[in-house]
């Protein structure tokens, strides 16, 4: 059996995965996963967000320790959750066997304005510090992560009463956000079996983000045409097509291949 940790972004819990989990249980036979909350969103909403991505590290380790979930772990996590398997993989190399990082961004690779495109931070800030319905502030998180918006009404909605069950504390919200803005990754990826996915057309985080790290790190990387930063909604069936490959050992051998050598010419931040 192999164990998969799934980690969501800023302030999203395990119920934002929706029906990919289940979907990506079906494709892969013998696989497990394990969707973990951070502290501070979903079932640990109550709890103070860490204020440093090793400190939530320090969190998924204790709490599958808690539930008996043993390593090795694959690791698959987007944005935020992804810092956090980036610096799990470093700090405990010995218990992750893989990563898989989706639609994220660290120091020192790329600039702040590509970490966060500029002309998101008046919504961003929003959904912090005036809150509305929890219809309007999904509709708005929709907005800004998907290129599907049309075909997404029913996850609104569960996302909406996601939100008056386990809210996130406007507190917690900028807790997270310090500690994904001051986070610093490894010049050296942490270890040797990484796959990178990339939207191209993410409108939160620029791909090129994505791209300085694949080349830094000598890691495949794999960009979807037409997704949002929401890869697994926009696209599971591609997400989970990459991962099989990779699990496969199609372009998880820790070398460039395939779209991370075609992009190894592209301009951009290293």
């Amino acid at each position: 059996m192999t164990t998969w940790i799934f980690l969501r972004g800023l302030t999203r819990e395990s119920a934002h995965w929706g029906g990919f989990v289940a979907d990506f249980e079906r494709a892969l036979p013998g696989h497990v996963v394990t969707a973990l909350d951070l502290p501070g969103n979903g079932l640990l909403h109550l709890l103070p967000s860490p204020t440093t991505v090793a400190g939530m590290v320090a969190a998924c380790r204790a709490e599958l320790a808690r539930r008996g979930v043993a390593p090795p772990y694959h690791l698959l996590a987007m944005s935020l959750g992804a810092m956090v398997a980036t610096e799990w993989a470093r700090v405990a190399p010995h218990e992750v066997a893989g990563c898989v990082l989706i639609n994220t961004s660290f120091q020192p690779f790329s600039l702040f304005y590509q970490r966060l495109r500029p002309r998101n931070y008046a919504a961003l800030l929003g959904l912090v510090l005036r809150p509305r319905s929890p219809e309007q502030m999904e509709h708005t998180v929709l907005r800004l992560t998907s290129h599907r918006v049309a075909d997404h009404g029913a996850a609104v909605a569960e996302w909406a009463r996601v939100r008056l069950a386990r809210p996130v504390s406007s507190t917690n919200a900028l807790r997270q956000l310090a500690a994904a803005a001051r986070y610093r990754a490894p010049v050296v990826a942490p270890l040797q079996r990484v796959l990178m996915l990339a939207s191209q057309r993410d409108g939160l985080v620029d791909v090129q983000c994505s791209i300085a790290i694949a080349q830094a790190w000598q890691v495949p990387l794999q960009r979807h045409p037409a997704a949002g930063h929401d890869l697994p909604l926009d696209d599971g069936a591609w997400v989970v097509e990459q991962v099989a490959r990779w699990v496969a050992g199609g372009d998880g051998d820790g070398h460039p291949q395939g779209d991370a050598q075609a992009c190894s010419g592209t301009t951009g931040p290293g």
